[in-house]
């Protein structure tokens, strides 16, 4: 008969499990109470422009003032009458994204189904993201559990609930938020399916999970195609000799999404602007840059989250050189372990993490590309479940005294940095500028922007409520005095307010030049009174706006 467990090491064990669910409570929480908070950033409004089938009649800003409600009902789904309407819509929706957009459909696809069910708010359109999130959660656990056990699958999915990149991707209107869920789930599906009897073909729900899961990647992300690649190489490691069973759900999952590559791909790569991921020229430049993607990533996903956009330059690599640093360490440490589980799982852990980062690095070279580093580690989010599970399989396997240590730096950590994200970096541009347009509602109004940038403008005309009677002049800096002049001298339309948005990153254009800028101002004080200026920022790059609010003499 086992001998009882002493009442201390007993309490410690609860204890340390009931922390773990804390935590996941703690970020599905987080998911639901801020999923509003913040106003949509640059890429989100574009989301939203794109999954109501309206991006086909988006027209950019002419060099004349235009009503900005006109762009208002474009972040809205039009007027369905009917199933044709309906389907119209949706041919409108994939036209739009093969015309300009870089990504599948799936995510447009079922965002515009969304927007059905529950609106157009921050909150509505992001919660389809957050749900899969959470879903993740939960699948962590389950992967967890599959390789670990019951407490590392409370470890891992603790980790993935609180880190900060994730939740931070959780709560946009973007599309990575599922792929960490497609990757986890496709993980697990292959682990089971490996677990089947040798004699007989069972557990046929696992298969569909797997060809599922890669099907929906797939059809959201083109960069995970790495995934296919990681999978392949997972389901040799696991069973070399039933290879083909894996490999034929892979090669179903890939002619599901045959007919999207051959129709709409070919028209992407047509439209793509693949040069913005070229390296720079030269051999050790090109070493740099590459390596610099490396441990940014890392430092991204693992530490930093969100934080990075607001942090010096350099703070990314410094942060990265520290995780890679501890990942190598970790993965020394287990290979030292002379227990075959612990390698096994490590194993499992370096193929979902670092080989599919490897992978990446190596496309990036023989394409003469730099992707692995864009997007501020975004590109391939569907690492991080393999470098949490690292971390898992390293703190489970830890001793007893020092665990419970070691968890809760990493988990307090990870609160803490989502946390102060939250509580000191808001993104309400927009709502000081709306409070002094609706101030004085009924004086015809006129926004100079010096920019044409689809995300500037549109973030504008979703925030500026429609029956304002507001007009839109959107030139680049350099375009803008000219324009602005033709406005002023037309008598016909007097405005009796004109606020001045000089944006610090017109995205398509040069910033305004001190030149430029003071012959702006030279125009508008002719007729015109300076009332009020301020610095609009939020936690992006592109969120810095000078406001210049200007009224008749």
């Amino acid at each position: 008969m086992s001998k009882a467990l002493p009442k201390s090491q007993l309490l410690s064990k609860v204890t340390l499990e009931a922390w773990l669910i804390i935590a996941i409570a703690f970020g599905v929480l987080w998911r639901i109470v801020n999923v509003s908070q913040r106003q949509f950033w640059y890429d989100e409004v574009l989301s939203l422009l794109l999954s109501t089938g309206q991006k086909i009649a988006y027209k950019p800003p002419p060099n004349v003032p235009i009503i900005l409600a006109d762009y208002t009902k474009l972040l809205s789904l039009p007027a369905i009458a009917g199933v044709g309407d309906f389907l119209k819509t949706i041919a409108d929706l994939l036209r739009g994204i093969v015309g300009v957009e870089p990504h599948p459909p799936l995510f447009y696809l079922s965002q515009h189904i969304w927007l059905y069910l529950l609106g157009n708010s921050e909150g509505a359109t992001r919660s389809l993201g957050m749900l899969l999130s959470i879903a993740a959660i939960a699948s962590a656990y389950g992967l967890g559990r599959s390789l670990l056990g019951h407490r590392g699958g409370l470890i891992f999915a603790a980790l993935l609930a609180v880190n900060p990149f994730y939740l931070f991707h959780s709560l946009n209107l973007r599309m990575y938020a599922p792929l960490p869920l497609w990757a986890i789930l496709s993980t697990w599906a292959l682990l089971e399916i490996s677990r089947q009897p040798r004699n007989r073909l069972s557990g046929f729900g696992w298969h569909l999970i797997l060809i599922g899961s890669l099907v929906a990647g797939l059809m959201t992300f083109y960069l995970f195609l790495y995934w296919f690649v990681t999978l392949s190489v997972l389901a040799l490691f696991l069973d070399r000799q039933r290879w083909w069973k894996y490999y034929l759900n892979l090669a179903i999952a890939g002619l599901i999404t045959l007919p999207w590559f051959w129709w709409g791909t070919r028209q992407q790569l047509r439209n793509a602007d693949l040069d913005r991921f070229d390296v720079l020229p030269g051999f050790f430049a090109t070493l740099l840059k590459h390596s610099q993607g490396i441990v940014d990533t890392l430092g991204i996903q693992l530490l930093l989250g969100d934080w990075v956009t607001s942090l010096p330059p350099g703070s990314a690599t410094l942060a990265g050189c520290l995780i890679l640093g501890l990942l190598l360490a970790v993965a020394g440490h287990l290979w030292r372990s002379k227990q075959d589980r612990n390698r096994r799982s490590l194993t499992v852990a370096l193929i979902l993490g670092l080989l599919t980062l490897l992978l990446a690095l190596s496309v990036d070279i023989l394409t003469g590309k730099f992707t692995l580093g864009f997007g501020l580690g975004r590109s391939i989010i569907f690492i991080l479940p393999g470098n949490l599970l690292l971390l898992t399989v390293w703190l489970e396997q830890n001793s007893e005294k020092w665990k419970p240590g070691f968890l809760a730096v990493i988990l307090i950590g990870y609160i803490g940095i989502s946390g102060a994200d939250f509580a000191f970096r808001d993104r309400t541009l927009f709502t000081n500028l709306n409070e002094r347009l609706i101030a004085d509602s009924n004086q015809s109004t006129l926004i100079i922007l010096n920019s044409r940038a689809w995300g500037h403008v549109l973030r504008l005309a979703y925030y500026i409520p429609p029956q304002l009677p507001v007009m839109l002049l959107a030139q680049p800096a350099s375009d803008l005095s000219p324009a602005l002049t033709q406005v002023l001298a037309d008598s016909s339309t007097i405005y009796q307010r004109i606020f001045w948005l000089d944006s610090a990153n017109p995205i398509w254009s040069p910033t305004t030049s001190i030149s430029e800028k003071q012959q702006l101002q030279s125009l508008l004080q002719s007729n015109y009174q300076l009332q009020h200026s301020q610095f609009l920022s939020g936690t992006m790059r592109m969120d810095g706006f000078e406001l210049y609010e200007y009224r008749r003499r």
